[in-house]
């Protein structure tokens, strides 16, 4: 409103801090391997606060799209894989709960800045809002701090240096009894070699065909989750109801997104649902697709209530098992690389999605066909990871009677039979002929 500009170019703003939180991701996870997760959650914390800061004197949208989209995506970027992988340091035992628990932060976000934000911006303007949250969001710098190195008493015993991939003591050429004239020039040429084979093996993971699929889904699955948390407000007050009431739809969906995170990790890492974890995943977004398709039918306040409820409870649920579903498939040695891809392919759909809903809305004059892309995209993620489970599991089936077919075992017990009777033989010659 202050600067007159449509949906669809304003909205470039939150797609920005979106994308560049995911696009840079694998540079926090780079950060984080190479020094520590405190040093970049600290300085993630840093430049995000310095993007929110000078956002509050921004003249165009075209300034807000380089200070609150880039400079404050690439903190929150820096801020947010390495805190994912650390609780996978921290935690073996119920990792699905610890990763709720830690996750649910964001729904706690949403659930009090959604009403304090609209109460800022309503005292102070929007300006003086972006400059309080500027001065809130350091205390990310804070929780950096506190994020402690876990060192294993192992390597810390350990007189050599140890390689904490494979577990081996690696010496240089010297160590070995090789002595060469170029010592220096050697060691950098052995130092350059070891970290290209430790970069390969960092992220093998890419080629494995679970992985793949994962990754697909991650596509339409971010395709369609941002659209709702950008356009719900704006339907509301569409529908005709009251801008408090508005962002009270988003406090309930944050507070619900919480419950989301902690009950679905709780019950995820529940013995007899542990070896399901795939499955409550597909369903969770299903679900949450599901909601999307049935909210152009809302149109009251009393009848967007549940909504919130049920979006933002799936909505906590797929999250806090997003780092589980990847940890199970590429094992948590590599957890903090993967978290970094997986959030890298977020980046392009968060990027473009909310433009192309807003584009939407200034087309057909609705938010229905918005809502429908949403459900879609995330009907079609779960239906992705269901297809491939139900294909492997006729397959492992086949396989199995396959092996229990009566005429392969019998004709490979005979085989059996027939080597084995053939090396009775040969004992018995062997000592005659001797």
């Amino acid at each position: 409103m202050h600067f007159g500009r449509d949906y669809s170019g304003t909205a470039w703003i939150h797609s920005l801090v979106d994308c560049t939180t995911m696009l840079c991701a694998p540079l926090g996870s780079l950060i984080g391997n190479q020094l520590s997760c405190r040093v970049a959650v600290i300085l993630g914390g840093f430049l995000a606060s310095i993007g929110l800061v000078l956002s509050s004197f921004a003249t165009s949208l075209e300034y807000l799209y380089l200070t609150l989209g880039a400079v404050t995506g690439l903190g929150f970027a820096l801020c947010y894989t390495p805190a994912i992988a650390m609780v996978g340091i921290y935690f073996c035992e119920r990792k699905a709960l610890a990763y709720g628990i830690a996750m649910s932060g964001s729904g706690i976000g949403t659930f009090i800045l959604a009403p304090v934000v609209q109460l800022l911006i309503e005292h102070y303007s929007w300006r003086g809002a972006l400059l309080i949250l500027g001065g809130f969001v350091s205390n990310l710098c804070v929780c950096g701090a506190l994020l402690r190195p876990i060192i294993l008493k192992e390597e810390e015993a350990c007189p050599l240096a140890v390689d904490t991939e494979c577990g081996y003591s690696i010496k240089s050429p010297a160590e070995n009894g090789v002595h060469t004239g170029n010592a220096a020039g050697d060691k950098l040429e052995v130092n350059a070699k070891q970290r290209c084979l430790q970069s390969m093996q960092e992220y093998h993971f890419l080629l494995m065909p679970d992985f793949m699929v994962l990754s697909g889904s991650f596509l339409l699955l971010a395709s369609g989750c941002s659209l709702p948390f950008v356009y719900l407000v704006p339907y509301a007050l569409d529908v005709g109801v009251g801008h408090q009431h508005a962002a009270f739809l988003m406090s309930i969906l944050g507070v619900i997104d919480i419950v989301g995170n902690i009950t679905f990790g709780w019950l995820t890492d529940m013995r007899c649902l542990k070896k399901y974890r795939n499955i409550c995943y597909m369903f969770a977004v299903g679900m949450e697709g599901l909601c999307c398709l049935f909210i152009p039918l809302l149109r009251t306040f009393v009848l967007l209530v549940p909504f919130s409820v049920l979006y933002g409870y799936f909505d906590g649920a797929y999250v806090a098992l997003i780092p589980v579903v990847t940890s199970d498939v590429v094992g948590t040695t590599y957890l903090s690389s993967a978290l970094g891809v997986v959030y890298f392919l977020h980046a392009l759909p968060y990027l473009v999605s909310p433009p192309i809903g807003g584009w939407l809305v200034d087309t057909t004059g609705t938010y229905t066909a918005t809502f429908f892309l949403s459900g879609f995209a995330l009907i079609a993620s779960s239906l992705l990871l269901f297809s491939v489970a139900v294909i492997r599991h006729c397959r492992r089936n086949r396989k199995n009677s396959l092996s229990k077919d009566p005429k392969l075992v019998s004709c490979e017990g005979k085989q059996v039979d027939y080597y084995s009777s053939k090396n009775k033989d040969l004992m018995i010659i062997i000592p005659a002929t001797s």
